[in-house]
């Protein structure tokens, strides 16, 4: 199982700096803070998504493409946040058919392993999301240093992810194992924050008791 593509990475390798330079931020960001940020990135994948779906359908829905578009990604980007739940069953259901057919593609039941994986990904929410966003970061992260080391001349990026492919899938594997750990450690650090770094809330000042009439009641 191949997780750098070599023909992919020749057509990667003709990006300008610029764009090579946001593609490792991006993937810093996910690699480290993914759960941090997965809200940020659950509402832009569901914009992006249905604003290009309205783009390029927007016969389909019989109406103009740029108002299709607009209309589409707004109501995406609303309904996201509140929809994310089932966005993890959908994910993980496919995550869990990929990662079975690579592994054991005899197993032919697809319903069952879809649906498994789903529920899992539902139960398990930060823990799928934390590991979703370190592996995507990991990988984001690694074509970018093949990138980087081909734009400079030191190798042959495409040949050399075909012909070291176990070795980059084994860096992949091992830095979103470090990239869950860090996230799952700098979630539960922010968790627990002791109570004196937290803004003490301020006391009511002690009052004196009052009549119905709005005069200090004293003694004597």
């Amino acid at each position: 199982m191949r997780l750098v593509a070599p023909d992919l990475l020749p057509d990667l390798c003709g990006l300008s700096p610029g764009v090579v330079g946001l593609t490792a931020a991006v993937g810093a960001i996910l690699w480290l803070f993914g759960w941090w940020s997965h809200r940020f990135w659950v509402v832009l994948t569901a914009t992006v998504s249905a604003g290009v779906y309205g783009l390029f359908d927007a016969p389909l829905l019989k109406a103009q493409p740029l108002v299709a578009s607009l209309l589409l990604a707004l109501a995406a980007g609303l309904l996201a946040l509140a929809l994310i739940r089932l966005f993890a069953f959908v994910v993980g259901g496919l995550l869990g058919l990929a990662l079975v057919e690579a592994v054991s593609p005899q197993l032919e039941q697809p319903l069952i392993v879809f649906l498994v994986c789903g529920l899992l990904g539902i139960i398990l929410f930060r823990w799928c999301v934390t590991g979703v966003t370190s592996f995507a970061g990991s990988v984001l992260l690694v074509h970018v240093a093949l990138v980087f080391l081909n734009q400079r001349g030191s190798m042959d990026a495409g040949q050399y992810a075909e012909s070291s492919g176990m070795l980059l899938t084994g860096i992949v594997a091992a830095m979103t194992l470090v990239g869950f750990s860090v996230q799952l450690w700098h979630e539960r650090r922010r968790c627990d924050k002791p109570e004196e770094a937290k803004p003490a809330k301020k006391k009511p000042k002690d009052e004196e008791p009052r009549t119905i009439f709005g005069f200090v009641r004293k003694a004597g």
